[in-house]
């Protein structure tokens, strides 16, 4: 027996004095609605309302139920709104997990304008590259480049946008390093790499152009998850470095970096909004939405 709608049904017929009226209020047919206040007095086992032709009084019973029912129907209705108000509405603490790299390369040039456009909205960014728990730890989501996680199953992976890089070095290290004038040539450079299984030091990037491509595969001194500091790297001359152009924006426009064999570039990263549920708050969906849209430009 749901003994909560039971009291919501009786509540509204004893507010209302009236089967018919409560009737229309609830949307349901008067002899449902008749059935289940019946079956309520029944499961009691006391007479909750007098009933007769013109009107419905409340007994003696049902004035003391009433007075218990009302507030906790009231309380329930409230509860029922303010759930509504989080999966509906655009209120309440976004948390989010991502790198260093991706907050300030991407987000925080656009973030102004989401916050902006939803100001119910608060925000709790943590920047790690750490596989959160998101079934344990407190986010809303996580945002993860490259292939997004096989485990656990309950989690779901969200593509938003496909990333280009290419390939950056300092005007002082292109004038001191041989000449580029194909992949290949890299053989000879300090080319930026990325940690990989076993933690040796090395440089591994697919270069495209067209329909060509080239793996290059060479050792490195220089490795790095960050691409922060593989830009700041490359602007002070250590390496050549692949880095989204969106990061390497600033320092192209400043000088301190060069496209480098402009020809080419390095394989795709794909961007993954990753959540532990197909069910989300509106504050949830409108940020991936707004992510996936602003990436795209």
């Amino acid at each position: 027996m749901d003994v909560l709608n039971y009291m919501r049904l009786f509540v509204e017929v004893a507010k209302r004095k009236s089967f018919r009226g409560a009737a229309e209020a609830l949307e349901m047919s008067n002899s449902t609605l008749s059935r289940n206040i019946a079956e309520l007095e029944k499961a009691i086992g006391l007479r909750l309302l007098h009933r007769s032709t013109r009107k419905v009084e409340l007994t003696e019973a049902g004035e003391v139920y009433f007075k218990r029912c009302q507030g906790i129907v009231e309380e329930a209705l409230c509860a029922h709104e303010s759930l509504r108000d989080v999966s509906e509405r655009a209120i309440g603490t976004l948390r989010v997990s991502m790198t260093s790299s991706f907050a300030v390369g991407y987000l925080a040039p656009i973030l102004g304008e989401f916050s902006r456009a939803y100001p119910l909205i608060k925000f709790d960014l943590d920047c790690t590259p750490r596989a959160v728990d998101l079934q344990a730890d407190p986010y809303d989501l996580a945002i993860r480049l490259g292939a997004p996680p096989t485990s656990p199953s309950s989690l779901v992976a969200r593509k938003i946008a496909t990333l280009p890089r290419y390939l950056y070095a300092s005007p002082g290290y292109l004038r001191r390093e041989p000449a580029l004038a194909h992949p290949d040539d890299l053989a000879g450079h300090a080319l930026c790499g990325r940690p990989t299984v076993g933690g040796q030091f090395s440089a591994r990037h697919l270069l495209l152009r067209g329909e060509e491509t080239v793996m290059v595969m060479q050792a490195s001194r220089f490795v790095t998850n960050g691409a922060a500091l593989a830009l700041t790297m490359a602007a002070n001359d250590l390496c050549i470095a692949v880095l989204d152009p969106r990061i390497a924006r600033h320092d192209v426009a400043a000088g301190r970096l060069l496209r480098v064999l402009p020809e080419w570039q390095a394989e795709p990263v794909e961007v993954h909004v990753i959540t532990d549920t197909r069910h989300l708050p509106a504050r949830t969906k409108l940020f991936i939405a707004f992510l996936k849209e602003r990436l795209a430009e």
